[in-house]
Protein backbone atom coordinates (compact mmCIF):
# COMPACT_ATOMS: atom_id res chain seq x y z
CA UNK A 1 0.00 0.00 0.00
CA UNK A 2 3.03 2.53 1.02
CA UNK A 3 4.55 1.94 -2.56
CA UNK A 4 1.38 2.44 -4.09
CA UNK A 5 0.63 5.40 -2.72
CA UNK A 6 4.42 6.44 -3.27
CA UNK A 7 4.04 5.55 -6.94
CA UNK A 8 0.42 7.42 -7.14
CA UNK A 9 2.40 10.33 -5.99
CA UNK A 10 4.68 10.10 -8.52
CA UNK A 11 2.46 9.75 -11.48
CA UNK A 12 0.19 12.62 -10.16
CA UNK A 13 3.70 15.05 -9.74
CA UNK A 14 4.27 13.92 -12.94
CA UNK A 15 1.38 14.70 -14.56
CA UNK A 16 1.14 18.28 -12.79
CA UNK A 17 4.58 18.70 -14.39
CA UNK A 18 3.41 17.62 -17.84
CA UNK A 19 0.00 19.72 -17.43
CA UNK A 20 2.71 22.89 -16.39
CA UNK A 21 5.09 22.52 -19.37
CA UNK A 22 2.53 21.85 -22.23
CA UNK A 23 0.71 25.43 -20.25
CA UNK A 24 4.14 26.96 -20.94
CA UNK A 25 4.42 25.69 -24.46
CA UNK A 26 0.54 26.64 -25.61
CA UNK A 27 0.54 29.90 -23.92
CA UNK A 28 4.09 31.55 -23.95
CA UNK A 29 4.93 34.43 -21.38
CA UNK A 30 4.84 36.71 -23.70
CA UNK A 31 4.36 37.05 -27.80
CA UNK A 32 5.50 39.47 -30.57
CA UNK A 33 2.84 41.31 -33.03
CA UNK A 34 4.24 43.51 -36.08
CA UNK A 35 2.21 46.54 -37.22
CA UNK A 36 2.54 49.46 -39.46
CA UNK A 37 0.05 52.21 -39.61
CA UNK A 38 2.14 54.89 -40.61
CA UNK A 39 4.91 56.84 -38.75
CA UNK A 40 6.35 54.64 -36.64
CA UNK A 41 6.31 57.55 -33.80
CA UNK A 42 2.48 57.57 -33.51
CA UNK A 43 2.02 53.89 -33.29
CA UNK A 44 4.98 53.40 -30.93
CA UNK A 45 3.36 56.30 -28.54
CA UNK A 46 -0.10 54.59 -28.76
CA UNK A 47 0.75 50.96 -27.64
CA UNK A 48 3.78 51.49 -25.27
CA UNK A 49 0.51 53.09 -22.92
CA UNK A 50 -1.19 49.60 -23.69
CA UNK A 51 -1.15 47.34 -20.25
CA UNK A 52 0.46 43.97 -21.29
CA UNK A 53 2.72 45.66 -23.56
CA UNK A 54 6.34 44.90 -22.31
CA UNK A 55 8.13 46.08 -25.53
CA UNK A 56 7.68 48.54 -28.26
CA UNK A 57 10.45 49.24 -31.15
CA UNK A 58 10.34 51.26 -34.05
CA UNK A 59 11.74 49.63 -37.02
CA UNK A 60 11.24 48.86 -40.45
CA UNK A 61 9.96 45.49 -42.17
CA UNK A 62 8.67 43.92 -45.38
CA UNK A 63 11.27 44.90 -47.81
CA UNK A 64 14.32 42.91 -49.91
CA UNK A 65 16.87 45.39 -48.53
CA UNK A 66 19.01 44.32 -45.29
CA UNK A 67 19.49 47.01 -42.25
CA UNK A 68 18.19 49.60 -44.25
CA UNK A 69 18.58 52.96 -43.03
CA UNK A 70 15.86 55.45 -42.39
CA UNK A 71 17.30 57.24 -45.64
CA UNK A 72 17.02 54.31 -48.01
CA UNK A 73 13.42 53.65 -46.24
CA UNK A 74 12.24 57.32 -47.14
CA UNK A 75 13.10 57.05 -50.76
CA UNK A 76 10.19 54.26 -50.91
CA UNK A 77 12.77 51.40 -53.02
CA UNK A 78 13.69 49.32 -50.65
CA UNK A 79 9.66 48.00 -50.04
CA UNK A 80 10.01 48.14 -46.49
CA UNK A 81 7.22 49.59 -44.53
CA UNK A 82 8.30 51.78 -40.87
CA UNK A 83 6.90 49.47 -38.14
CA UNK A 84 6.24 48.77 -34.75
CA UNK A 85 7.08 45.49 -33.08
CA UNK A 86 5.29 45.21 -29.86
CA UNK A 87 5.91 42.10 -27.13
CA UNK A 88 3.63 41.64 -24.98
CA UNK A 89 1.83 39.40 -22.72
CA UNK A 90 -1.33 37.39 -24.06
CA UNK A 91 -2.41 36.49 -20.44
CA UNK A 92 -2.65 40.44 -19.71
CA UNK A 93 -3.51 41.88 -23.67
CA UNK A 94 -5.01 39.53 -26.37
CA UNK A 95 -4.07 40.09 -29.88
CA UNK A 96 -7.10 40.90 -30.84
CA UNK A 97 -7.18 43.59 -28.47
CA UNK A 98 -4.18 44.66 -30.14
CA UNK A 99 -6.18 44.41 -33.44
CA UNK A 100 -8.82 46.08 -32.32
CA UNK A 101 -6.74 49.28 -31.36
CA UNK A 102 -4.27 48.93 -34.64
CA UNK A 103 -7.88 49.39 -36.69
CA UNK A 104 -8.98 52.38 -34.67
CA UNK A 105 -5.97 54.30 -34.07
CA UNK A 106 -5.45 55.04 -37.58
CA UNK A 107 -7.27 55.11 -41.14
CA UNK A 108 -6.86 51.81 -42.68
CA UNK A 109 -8.59 52.60 -46.13
CA UNK A 110 -5.82 55.01 -47.14
CA UNK A 111 -3.30 53.57 -49.59
CA UNK A 112 0.07 54.60 -48.82
CA UNK A 113 -0.51 57.26 -46.68
CA UNK A 114 -1.20 58.10 -43.37
CA UNK A 115 -2.48 62.20 -42.96
CA UNK A 116 0.33 64.36 -44.88
CA UNK A 117 2.78 61.26 -44.69
CA UNK A 118 2.76 60.04 -48.15
CA UNK A 119 4.65 56.83 -49.43
CA UNK A 120 4.62 52.99 -49.15
CA UNK A 121 6.97 52.95 -46.16
CA UNK A 122 3.54 54.70 -44.51
CA UNK A 123 1.46 51.92 -45.62
CA UNK A 124 -1.10 49.67 -43.54
CA UNK A 125 0.12 46.48 -42.98
CA UNK A 126 -0.25 43.47 -40.38
CA UNK A 127 2.83 40.96 -40.31
CA UNK A 128 1.60 37.80 -38.93
CA UNK A 129 4.01 35.98 -37.09
CA UNK A 130 1.81 32.33 -37.02
CA UNK A 131 -1.39 30.95 -38.45
CA UNK A 132 -3.62 31.95 -35.69
CA UNK A 133 -2.40 35.46 -35.83
CA UNK A 134 -3.58 35.59 -39.71
CA UNK A 135 -6.20 33.63 -38.78
CA UNK A 136 -7.65 36.65 -36.74
CA UNK A 137 -6.39 39.54 -38.91
CA UNK A 138 -8.33 38.20 -41.86
CA UNK A 139 -11.65 37.21 -40.06
CA UNK A 140 -11.57 40.80 -38.32
CA UNK A 141 -10.92 42.39 -41.71
CA UNK A 142 -13.55 40.68 -43.69
CA UNK A 143 -16.16 41.20 -40.64
CA UNK A 144 -14.99 45.06 -40.99
CA UNK A 145 -15.64 44.96 -43.98
CA UNK A 146 -19.04 43.58 -44.18
CA UNK A 147 -20.14 45.96 -41.18
CA UNK A 148 -18.88 48.41 -43.59
CA UNK A 149 -17.63 49.97 -40.45
CA UNK A 150 -15.35 52.36 -43.07
CA UNK A 151 -16.68 54.12 -45.74
CA UNK A 152 -14.55 53.13 -47.95
CA UNK A 153 -12.78 49.58 -48.26
CA UNK A 154 -10.09 48.82 -45.83
CA UNK A 155 -6.84 48.40 -48.04
CA UNK A 156 -4.53 46.94 -45.22
CA UNK A 157 -2.09 44.63 -46.35
CA UNK A 158 -1.74 41.14 -44.21
CA UNK A 159 1.55 39.59 -44.64
CA UNK A 160 3.73 37.01 -43.27
CA UNK A 161 6.56 38.31 -41.08
CA UNK A 162 9.73 37.87 -42.53
CA UNK A 163 12.31 40.20 -40.94
CA UNK A 164 12.18 43.23 -38.49
CA UNK A 165 15.00 45.68 -38.68
CA UNK A 166 15.36 47.86 -35.58
CA UNK A 167 15.38 51.74 -36.46
CA UNK A 168 18.12 54.23 -35.08
CA UNK A 169 18.02 55.35 -31.91
CA UNK A 170 17.25 58.53 -32.01
CA UNK A 171 13.36 56.87 -33.45
CA UNK A 172 13.04 55.16 -30.19
CA UNK A 173 10.69 55.99 -27.72
CA UNK A 174 10.33 59.40 -29.97
CA UNK A 175 7.04 61.18 -28.50
CA UNK A 176 8.35 60.32 -24.63
CA UNK A 177 10.98 61.99 -25.22
CA UNK A 178 10.35 65.00 -27.61
CA UNK A 179 6.70 65.96 -27.03
CA UNK A 180 7.32 69.26 -26.95
CA UNK A 181 7.78 69.33 -30.70
CA UNK A 182 5.67 70.72 -33.27
CA UNK A 183 5.01 67.24 -35.02
CA UNK A 184 4.94 65.44 -31.56
CA UNK A 185 1.90 68.59 -30.25
CA UNK A 186 0.01 68.39 -33.76
CA UNK A 187 -0.07 64.74 -35.14
CA UNK A 188 0.97 62.17 -32.20
CA UNK A 189 -0.60 64.14 -29.25
CA UNK A 190 -4.08 64.00 -30.71
CA UNK A 191 -3.85 60.17 -31.51
CA UNK A 192 -2.56 59.77 -27.62
CA UNK A 193 -5.62 61.70 -26.53
CA UNK A 194 -7.85 59.81 -28.70
CA UNK A 195 -6.70 56.18 -27.43
CA UNK A 196 -6.71 57.39 -23.83
CA UNK A 197 -10.66 58.34 -24.52
CA UNK A 198 -11.50 55.11 -26.22
CA UNK A 199 -9.24 52.59 -24.37
CA UNK A 200 -9.57 53.73 -21.08
CA UNK A 201 -9.54 50.38 -19.50
CA UNK A 202 -6.30 48.90 -21.12
CA UNK A 203 -4.30 51.93 -20.40
CA UNK A 204 -1.45 51.34 -17.82
CA UNK A 205 -1.81 53.24 -14.84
Amino acid sequence: MIKFKVILITIVCAMVSLNTLQAQTAKPATEKATFGMGCFWCSEAIFQRLKGVTKVESGYAGGAVANPSYEDVCTGNTGHAEVIQVTYQPAVISYKDLLEIFWKMHDPTTLNRQGADEGTQYRSVIFYHSPQQKALADAYKTELNKQKVYPNPIVTAIDPFKNFYKAENYHQNYFNLNGNKPYCRMVIQPKVDKLEKVFQQKLKQ
